[in-house]
Formats: C-alpha cells, structure tokens, sequence
C-alpha cells in the first residue's frame, strides 16, 4: 500500500466513509487495536490489518482483468447482497455498542449519511475489502459531500476533508476511472430495474420461522405434545430523505405458548410468560391470520434521532438494550430462544404508539465515550377515543434511559420507566402486543394487575466484549407496584446474566448460555398456594448454525425451575429447534 494511501486514511472521517460504504470489513478486524480515540485512529487501525488486500493495485495493462474484476463486484447484488442506505446504527442487526469500531461508524451515519448495509439488516463487518470496493465507496462518499456542499451544508465538509479526497481521487483514478467506464450500462440495468419494481423508495425485507418444539418434566410433559409452529413478517422499509426510514410489518403466525403445570397438574402460566418464546411473540396472530403488527417512523431532526410509532411500537425498538447476541430487535429467530433471555424485563412495560427521542451528549474525552439520554412514550390504547382510553387517558408507559460507553468494549445503561395499566391487565404486556392480558415474560404473581396500577421500575444493563470471540452481557430490573385499595402494592425482582461465544465452529455462529430469576414478586398478598414463595430460575442454552448468510438453525434448550414460584411444582423443560429464513 501506498505511503500517500496509509497517511490519507488517518486524516477524514469523509475518508474513513468510503471505506466502510460499500463493503462490510471497515466494522471489525479479527486483532483489531482495542483502544481507538476517534474515527479517524479507528480508520487508520482497520485498514492497517489488511494491507495485503489495500495493496492490491489494478494491472494498468490487463483492462480485461480490470473489467472482470469490476463486474464480479458488481453482480454482488445479484446475489441478495446488494447495499442500501442506512439512517441509524441500530438498523444493523450485527452492530453492537461494544464493537471497538461502533463510535466511528454511528459517527459517519450521522455525520455524513455515508454508510450502507445489506437487504437482510446486517453490515458484514468480517467482509474483505478490495481496491475496487474502496473506489466504489469513495465515489459515493464524493457525491455524498458535493451533496452538502450544494445543499449549503458545507461547514460539514472541512478544506482538510476536501483535500484529503482530493488525493484519494488522484490515487485511485484508474478504479475511478473503470468503474464510472460502466455507468452507462449500470444506468440501464437500473432503469428497468425502476420500470418494473413496484416503488422507488421502498423495499420489502422479510423473515420466516419454522419450529419444532416440545415441553417436558411430569405433569407438564403430560398436558403438551411435540408442536410445528410457524411466524412469518414481511416489512415494507420506505425512506424519502435516505436518512429516514418507514417500516410497515405484516405478520402472520399460528404460534401458542406450551401449558406449565403445577404439581396438581393445574395450568399457571393463565396471565405469565414463563416459557414463552421470541417466535411466540406474534402480534395476536395464532391462527395464521395477517395483521399489522408495527407501524413506525424513524428519522434524525438535528442531532437527536426520533422514533414515532402509530402501531406495535416497542421501547426495545429505540432503546439500546445492551444484551448482544441473545437480542434480537424483530423479536425474532436471531438471538435467544425466549423473552427473558433475550432483553431486560423492564422493556416489556407498555407499548403500542406514541415517540421516542435519542439526544446525544458530551464529548466524550478520554475513556468515556460520547453518551446520549432516550425518552420515550408509548400507549396501548391511544386509537380509542372512549373515557379512561386515549393517549393520555389509558394504559402507557413513560421511558427514561441513560447510555454510556466506557472504552470500546463496554457499553452501560440505567433505565426508568413509568407506567399505569388498567384493572385486568399485566404488568409485562408490552402494551398488549400479543393480546390483552397476556404476559410476554414472567410469573403470574409478578404480573397479574386485578385493579387498576402505577409501576415505577429501575433497571441497569451492561454489556462488555473482552475479544471478539467473547461477549458477556446481564442486567437487574425492580419494580414498585401501587395498586388501587389498601394492602395490594408489591414488589417485583428479575436478573439475569449470559455468555455468548460468536463464530463458534463457524463465522457466523453463535453459541450462547442464559440464566437468571424470571420476574417475580415474593410475600404478594392474596397469592398463595401455586404462586409460593421460592424464586423461579430459568436457564438457556442455544447454538445458532449459520447455513447461509439467510438461513440459520437453531437448537436450544430451555430449563424451568420452581414454576409459579413454586419448589413444589416440577421443573419444566422446553426443547426447540428452531429453522431462520430472512429476506
């Protein structure tokens, strides 16, 4: 690699936007420098790993060698891999806050708008990089940056950033100069691809789970029978700035939770979530009937993001949730197998429509990185204009949340969150996404409301990555429940903790183990007998195989214990394997 390539990649931010464009590799380098101090260190450390490809300079000499070479990079889209603009970093499923690189790359999105991903929500990070991808990326980051300057955005653009991607267009003129060669006939592939798609602004993502499932353990083996469940979602992404997104969901399933029973061979999951898995959370839908089951707006207005949902909004949809690898943002087949492993309970309490602000502050000198505050709002019941319903009037739940990043590799949450439900209700519901009255994770004591409730609940989260082959994540979450009548108010406790070992056997890979207290709520008056007073543990262990980078397989295995808070009850225990299609 040139000295003038090597010098200019540690200088620009812009710079450091064409490297990470088009291809995935700019996010993660296998021995990758784990403290960087900014952007342009964190630039300079990714392409310092793979000089090898950097360096490779196209023969002058062979243009049929350079024309082969451009349009093998260019049928990559043929292949289901092609970019699209992207407007948060949240929007990559494979992009964590504790990925070293994860402060540069938010920075370029929000910065410059040079940043794109693929069709399936990832970014690729592990992808290799070739001088013809790096031209690429550095043309779209030049039409990205004359963009501002036209717009009368150009304090964004430096004179330093204009001569650094002055020298950058000087060093690659010849990857320039091939691959504008084949404008022409990218035009005209484009033009009938626009002729004959059915929007210009949007594009259609989807995702299909097929699963297998059982439940075992005495009683509770006796009353459930090995099940095929199914949950698919389409989702019609639309953006009009490119920096905005519209996501409409369409979701069909025929999924229901297995029946837990107690020692007497009772079902006690009526109002709870023990058990209950990510791809049983459907929206409503059992019977394979399709719906909307979310309905939202993203886009940035300053330097704050804003999150405005009309339908199946989530706080978990714009809160960073810090529990990599068992989180996955569909609620889906991509992270853990249930919804206490998969994110801190506390994002389970309310839901529905209503806005959410991502404000960004500090600057993060030193080990502490740039932080942000997120505030939220969401309603169950804000369509219904009927007394004790409405927006204001109804159930909802208000969102406060702290974000920090100490170093690279760690990333800390504190959340509060304020809610009211209605007589009849259940404290984890997210706002009755599946259903009125049906809890998405926890025990019925914790749960079940049979008067109307404030809840005040605290929780923290933390996520720390020591290497990239390690990730080890938890939280804790209490809940102050005041009830309507004397003698009611209870307290609620869930923790939890989990080990995820990505690229396990296999990039792509995820091996990943879970444990903790499911919600729960000891010495609540009126609950006695099925609802005891033990502390019901649960304990996952799951292996995500990576068939495809659009299929995923998934054996795992779910432990119970004392259900119903209830060492007298048997253990329970779950067995899946779970098949992932998206598209």
């Amino acid at each position: 690699m040139s000295n003038l390539l090597w010098k200019t990649l540690a200088v620009s931010p812009a710079v450091l936007g064409a490297t990470l464009l088009v291809s995935a590799t700019a996010m993660a380098a296998p021995n990758a420098t784990k403290e960087v101090a900014a952007a342009e260190k964190t630039a300079a450390t990714e392409v310092a790993q793979t000089p090898e490809i950097l360096a490779q300079a196209a023969p002058a000499s062979n243009d049929a060698a350079v024309l082969d070479q451009v349009n093998r990079y260019s049928k990559e889209g043929t292949q289901n891999t092609s970019v699209s603009q992207v407007t948060s970093v949240s929007q990559f499923s494979d992009v964590q806050p504790t990925d070293w690189a994860f402060q540069a790359l938010q920075s370029l999105v929000e910065r410059y708008g040079c940043i794109a991903g693929y069709p399936s929500g990832v970014y690729r990070g592990n992808r290799a990089l070739t001088r013809y991808e790096f031209a690429a990326g550095l043309n779209a980051c030049l039409d990205r940056v004359n963009e501002l300057i036209a717009t009368a955005t150009a304090d964004l653009v430096t004179k330093q950033d204009l001569a650094t991607l002055q020298r950058l267009q000087e060093e690659f003129s010849a990857e320039l100069a091939t691959l504008r060669g084949r404008v022409d006939s990218l035009e005209a592939r484009t033009a009938e691809l626009e002729a004959n798609q059915f929007s210009t602004t949007t594009k259609l993502v989807g995702e299909a789970i097929f699963a297998v499932t059982d439940a075992f353990g005495d009683n509770t083996g006796d009353a459930n029978n090995t099940v095929f469940q199914n949950r698919v979602r389409l989702g019609l992404q639309s953006s009009f700035t490119g920096r905005d997104v519209l996501t409409t969901r369409l979701s069909a399933s025929n999924t229901t939770p297995f029946d837990i029973q107690d020692s007497a061979g009772a079902n006690i999951n009526d109002t709870s979530g023990e058990g209950l898995q990510t791809f049983q959370v459907n929206g409503g839908s059992t019977s394979n009937n399709v719906q909307i089951d979310r309905l939202t707006y993203e886009a940035p207005i300053g330097p704050a993001q804003v999150y405005l949902a009309a339908a199946g909004g989530q706080h978990s949809h714009y809160a960073a949730v810090n529990n990599p690898y068992f989180f996955d943002k569909t609620d889906g087949g991509n992270g853990a197998l249930s919804t206490f492993s998969s994110e801190n309970p506390i994002y389970r309490i309310g839901g529905g429509a209503g806005l959410a602000l991502n404000i960004p502050f500090g600057q993060g000198g030193g080990i502490l990185k740039p932080s942000s505050l997120t505030l939220g709002y969401l309603a169950s019941e804000a369509n219904t204009p009927t007394g004790g319903s409405g927006l204001f009037d109804g159930n909802y739940a208000a969102l406060g949340q702290l974000n920090f990043s100490v170093g690279d590799r760690i990333a800390l949450a504190a959340t509060y969150v304020h809610g009211y439900s209605g007589a009849g209700s259940t404290l984890f519901d997210a706002g009755g996404f599946n259903g009125d009255n049906v809890a998405l994770v926890g025990t019925e004591t914790a749960n079940r409301l049979d008067s109307s409730a404030s809840s005040n609940s605290y929780g923290i989260s933390a996520a720390f990555r020591p290497s990239d082959k390690l990730s080890i994540s938890g939280f804790v979450s209490y809940h102050d429940v005041t009830l309507t009548g004397s003698g009611n108010d209870y307290e609620a406790w869930s923790y939890g903790a989990g080990v995820a070992l990505p690229d396990f056997g296999k990039k792509g890979n995820v091996l990943g183990i879970f444990a903790g207290a499911v919600p729960y709520a000891l010495n609540r008056p009126g609950f006695t007998g099925r609802n005891g007073g033990d502390t019901p543990y649960q304990i996952e262990g799951f292996y995500k195989y990576r068939v495809s980078d659009n299929v995923s397989i998934t054996p795992g295995v779910i432990y119970l214990t004392s259900p119903g808070q209830n060492s007298d009850n048997d253990d329970a225990i779950i067995g899946t394997l779970r098949t992932t299609f998206t598209f």
